[in-house]
């Protein structure tokens, strides 16, 4: 029993470090997605993102924001990542409450 609950002590320490570092990333990348505009058949780029119940719309210029792009698509795999790891997390947590019935 004490090796069971060494190895979901070790998983829950692992999940929980995993958690912290995908949090820690997203906070500092942005959030949205990249929206394209033609206006008198000119391209302009905007940052697409909601703050409470409101979109909000900044402008990004009129050439394409590949780095951000970038960015938005490896938030979107982070958030992917988080979500099993809370999954991991609450399995984890599921198992240790049983295990103290």
């Amino acid at each position: 029993m004490k090796i069971l609950q060494g190895i979901l002590s070790e998983s829950e320490e692992y999940y929980s470090g995993l958690k912290k570092k995908i949090e820690k990333r997203l906070f500092n990348l942005p959030a949205g997605s990249i929206k394209e505009r033609r206006i008198f058949g000119k391209r302009y780029y905007y940052l697409q993102y909601r703050k409470d119940k409101k979109i909000i719309q900044k402008y990004l210029g009129k050439v394409k924001p590949e780095a951000m792009l970038g960015q938005i698509k490896e938030r979107n795999a982070l958030k992917a990542e988080l979500k099993k790891v809370n999954e991991a997390l609450h399995i984890i947590g599921k198992s240790v409450d049983k295990r103290h019935d």
